[in-house]
């Protein structure tokens, strides 16, 4: 089985390459631009194998896009690559319709084009998968509801916006063009690897550099947690069992405010690394809260869970954890990131982290 993945030096695509290069009746081709979140050495543990390649393109190039699925005779798209950081959608929407709107549109050119040319064998296992967000729902009450796979797209940021436009393109190949897609929406990621501008990492590193905690609002917002391992195994099997056309909400079943997430952090680190001089939660800043930021997001995956018989291994406790520990041991990753990327920059500062 030869998989095309799309954006597979980011934290969830990259472990989506990490599982599957494991087996070696899979060969992995990861097509990745490597912009500022993209990172090879997310990927140190299979980059010398024999059944994972890494191709630098942009998945905006149609014709590259085209001619590696060709020489791969790729079998499955696994489609992540995304701009996806909000607060950077605010700033600079134009970069997010360029990859995530444009880029699927050129992507689906792509497939649609190499699909019609293969045998009838090969068409009829063929299969795109579109990984998108829980944001595209827009946001819930804080004490009632849940995201289904029915629920109305309601977007409020820029990047939810594009996500939205490019989940309706992939929908659009399926009906207009029969391209046998399955798409799957997910809730907030968290785990080894996580590019340190997002909540959970950057909440982690600023503690241990003695640094303000930012929290938006009274840290009320709620978000479901899913770890980046569980969801790696999710999009495989929707990928590979999925019925055609169909989409999967992929959660966590661990909804947390981010002042919650922020207080368990901090309640871990001080048995772990205790500070001198007090506790972490001291280091906890309110701050103004930023446009359009969503109350609360909770999916329901009974239909992934009763279909294709995929649950949560990690428990929200276990896997913060295991994500701490592996930040605590693995300074060779995020300390040049950190100090190079956005030394001084806007990590800590405008980007303030809330989910």
């Amino acid at each position: 089985m030869n998989i095309l993945v799309t954006g597979g030096a980011g934290f969830i695509g990259s472990a989506v390459c990490r599982l599957l290069a494991m087996d070696e009746k899979k060969r992995v081709i990861n097509v990745d631009k490597l912009t500022y979140a993209g990172n090879l050495e997310s990927l140190n543990s299979i980059s010398k194998k024999a059944n994972y390649l890494h191709r630098k393109v942009d998945i905006c190039d149609s014709a590259a896009i085209l001619d590696i699925l060709r020489q791969e005779e790729i079998d499955i798209v696994m489609h992540l690559a995304a701009e996806s950081h909000v607060d950077r959608s605010i700033d600079s929407p134009g970069a997010f319709v360029e990859t995530n709107v444009v880029g699927t549109f050129s992507l689906l050119n792509a497939a649609l084009e190499y699909w019609r040319s293969l045998p009838a064998a090969k068409k009829k296992t063929f299969r795109f998968h579109h990984i998108s967000t829980d944001e595209v729902f827009g946001d819930l009450p804080f004490d009632e509801g849940v995201f289904t796979e029915d629920t109305p797209y309601a977007p409020s940021s820029p990047y939810s916006a594009s996500k939205a436009a490019s989940d309706h393109f992939v929908r659009a190949w399926h009906e207009t063009y029969d391209l046998p897609v399955v798409l799957s929406n997910c809730s907030n990621n968290y785990g080894p690897f996580h590019f340190p501008e997002k909540l959970i990492p950057l909440v982690i590193l600023n503690a241990l550099e003695e640094k303000q905690l930012p929290v938006y609002g009274a840290g009320a917002n709620v978000r479901d947690w899913l770890h980046v391992e569980d969801h790696a195994r999710a999009l495989y099997l929707v990928a590979t069992q999925g019925k055609v056309g169909e989409s999967y909400n992929v959660g966590g079943r661990a909804e947390r405010t981010n002042l919650q997430v922020v207080q368990s952090i901090c309640d871990i680190l001080d048995r772990k690394r205790p500070r001198s001089g007090g506790g972490y939660q001291d280091l906890i800043t309110f701050v103004d809260d930023r446009p359009g930021h969503d109350r609360r997001y909770a999916i329901d995956p009974t239909k992934i869970e009763n279909e294709l018989g995929w649950r949560a291994q990690y428990t929200f406790e276990s896997g913060l954890a295991d994500t701490i520990d592996w930040y605590l041991n693995n300074e060779w990753w995020w300390g040049e990131i950190r100090q190079q990327k956005y030394g001084g920059e806007r990590l800590g500062g405008n980007y303030k982290g809330a989910a």
